[in-house]
């Protein structure tokens, strides 16, 4: 079991993480545009949730923060879910490909 300071550090490092994680999501144009252009109803329109991701500093981010997580819906770092699961399908054993900003 961790000591007491080794936990602190843990907290401290964990804590770092999240707020590392919520800067790029504050910076994210779509955190000041509709949510819902973001998670189109079945068959709805995508064409203004990602010409708003081609604008936006930090798509990367927010595509490896999907890629990672498995998002499931919505349009992240200007892909649909459908379009991540073929990229990670084209990526999976390939450590040399990474995603480019």
């Amino acid at each position: 079991m961790p000591t007491l300071r080794a936990q602190d550090e843990l907290q401290l490092l964990d804590r770092a993480l999240v707020d590392a994680e919520a800067s790029w999501q504050e910076r994210a144009l779509c955190a000041q545009t509709d949510p819902e252009s973001f998670f189109p109803e079945k068959g709805g329109s995508t064409r203004d949730a990602k010409q708003t991701c081609l604008k936006c500093e930090v798509r990367t981010d927010c595509l490896e923060y999907a890629l990672e997580n498995d998002e499931r819906f919505g349009i992240w770092g200007g892909m649909s879910e459908r379009e991540r699961r073929k990229f990670k399908k084209r990526v999976d054993g390939r450590p040399d490909l990474t995603i480019a900003s």
